[in-house]
């Protein structure tokens, strides 16, 4: 059986699934503060916003951390190793952005 098309289909199935999970994210503590205060929130509101988000971030690395799990047990190393690039050079490309619309920066 040819491979080939085995790879393309995991490379154009996982590649969007994880930048979505890279981009689809709670907000960093500095976000999260400029949100609390862009929205009045109570000190009690507050504690109780900031730990959604906390929830959040870890249930979206724990989905990271599996999709690379599962891609580990499907590519060769050398393919992982080009995976791991394009996800670098995605994520990169994602803080610039980010940097350019940051809340403390506008």
């Amino acid at each position: 059986m040819n491979k080939l098309p085995l790879i393309g289909l995991v490379f154009a199935l996982a590649l969007p699934l994880t930048a979505m999970a890279e981009t689809i994210d709670a907000p960093d503590a500095t976000q999260a503060e400029h949100i609390c205060k862009q929205l009045d929130i109570a000190p009690e509101q507050k504690e109780k916003v900031m730990a959604i988000f906390q929830t959040q971030r870890e249930k979206i690395q724990a989905v990271r951390d599996e999709t690379r799990t599962s891609l580990q047990g499907v590519l060769t190393p050398e393919q992982m190793t080009k995976f791991d690039a394009m996800r670098e050079k995605h994520q990169q490309a994602r803080k610039s952005r980010m940097g350019k619309n940051h809340p403390t920066k506008q």
